[in-house]
């Protein structure tokens, strides 16, 4: 891909590989500090010509296969069209912890969260009724649920790309941005960076450069860091379900929470299951990672479908001597797509009692799925059965807490798939060894989430700005 517009000069002193919320931030950082010569670069398109053709009433997903993907790539990144959710925590969303500390980590997130304001989001934070959050936790507790603190700033997803787009005009004009230019590889000279090779040949000499490429970009960041010798990590793979109930069965928590980030251990193999990514009045939704689709869910600032969605996932993290976590979760996310042609749907009833959902049983159910285009199925042959009695486990401690959730007109779809990409070994402020090279956000394996991607820029922003000085 040869860029769509010219790149003015061939040498700067940044270079900033991606325009997800990491590459967003890190340029805004910088621009803060000095007005250093700034080019970021965008394989995918700038926001007023990021268009999915399949993407409508509710759905975000794909069939067509368009590379670059207007859904996970260009300006905004992956969460220009997520459900824009701003977690306050220093507990969810990433391991910036481990280079950061906590304390450091909160201060970080108080600030992106700020800059957030500045350019829209809203002023309402959900989660500060302390005196029924601690009464939740309580009852979480008794049901053998662990509940997370977690602030929320919910921006929604018709909002999410009218802020990014505000970030976009502020940055015009003060640092050079080119879309649709994907870089080959990343170029160093005697240990240290010296630039960037675009595909089609063209070189540019930077004097540091910060890869955030996203989710989207985690395969190349990884044959990178494998080509220059950077020693990597793999993360754990989440693999589950996305639940679908009348909104009214969760309003005790959303009222309250809006999301409610909540643990439990199986007590039938005792590993780690999670709610992720609460929707109230929300959509179910569907996401393309290649050529495999897996399930999401999403809600705007100003409709609601009477449904709440979430996901539960059960975390594994695979040691000796497979080392291939992305590959597993792959495999299982394939299968559902053979068998359901792409997003399988089943009663939770129908599951709990080993018989399938067919069109007929979904459609006398009180429960009736947002997402318009998936196949009633059989999960049973999709998930291993580990996972699948986790989730059962999970269903039943939630009803515990909120009666009705574990009903059999309950909507379970598959597969739900989170892949964190490969941990690159990095410094405090996010250096690899490679002198003035950086690599941030959730391609480089470090956060998982708009505001821990968001202070990822931040702190290598600051980390190269002491090298450029």
């Amino acid at each position: 891909m040869t860029p769509r517009q010219k790149i003015s000069q061939d040498s700067y002193d940044a270079v900033i590989i991606g325009a997800g919320p990491a590459g967003i931030f890190a340029a805004l950082e910088l621009l803060r500090k000095n007005s250093w010569r700034i080019l970021i670069l965008e394989k995918g398109f700038d926001m007023p010509k990021r268009r999915c053709p399949v993407r409508g009433e509710g759905l975000v997903g794909c069939e067509i296969g368009c590379r670059p993907c207007s859904i996970t790539c260009g300006w905004g990144g992956a969460g220009a069209f997520s459900d824009g959710k701003l977690t306050l925590s220093p507990d969810v969303g990433g391991w910036l912890v481990d280079y950061v500390g906590r304390k450091g980590l909160a201060e970080l997130i108080s600030y992106v969260d700020s800059v957030w304001v500045d350019y829209g989001a809203p002023e309402k934070v959900h989660g500060f009724d302390h005196d029924r959050i601690e009464e939740i936790r309580q009852q979480a507790m008794q049901a053998g649920l662990k509940l997370i603190d977690d602030p929320i700033r919910h921006m929604g997803t018709d909002r999410c790309p009218q802020i990014l787009q505000a970030m976009r005009d502020d940055i015009n004009g003060r640092a050079e941005v080119v879309t649709r230019a994907a870089v080959e590889k990343i170029l160093v000279e005697d240990s240290r960076v010296s630039g960037v090779e675009l595909e089609g040949g063209a070189v540019i000499r930077a004097g540091v450069v910060i890869a955030a490429p996203g989710r989207e970009g985690s395969g190349w960041l990884a044959r990178q860091a494998e080509d220059l010798g950077i020693e990597m990590v793999n993360n754990a793979v989440d693999i589950g379900v996305r639940v679908e109930v009348p909104s009214i069965i969760m309003a005790p928590l959303t009222n309250v929470l809006y999301e409610a980030k909540l643990l439990h251990y199986s007590k039938t193999f005792e590993d780690q299951i999670r709610t992720f990514c609460m929707n109230p009045d929300g959509y179910v939704s569907k996401e393309a990672y290649g050529k495999v689709i897996t399930v999401n869910g999403h809600s705007y600032s100003n409709r609601r479908s009477g449904y709440t969605n979430f996901a539960l996932l059960v975390s594994t993290q695979f040691t000796q001597p497979f080392k291939e976590p992305l590959t597993y979760g792959r495999s299982i996310a394939r299968l559902a797509n053979l068998l359901g042609e792409d997003i399988i749907v089943q009663r939770l009833g129908d599951l709990q009692i080993g018989q399938r959902t067919t069109p007929e049983r979904l459609a006398r159910s009180t429960v009736q799925p947002t997402l318009k285009k998936c196949t009633p199925g059989d999960l049973s042959f999709v998930l291993p059965f580990r996972h699948l009695r986790n989730i059962l486990d999970m269903l039943e401690a939630l009803d515990k807490l909120v009666p009705g959730v574990n009903s059999r007109e309950t909507l379970l779809y598959g597969v739900e798939v989170k892949f964190y990409s490969a941990r690159l070994k990095l410094s405090a402020g996010l250096e690899t060894k490679i002198d003035n090279l950086f690599a941030v956000g959730d391609g480089a394996g470090v956060t998982r989430g708009l505001v821990q991607a968001s202070a990822a820029g931040v702190i290598a922003a600051r980390a190269a700005a002491q090298k450029l000085s």
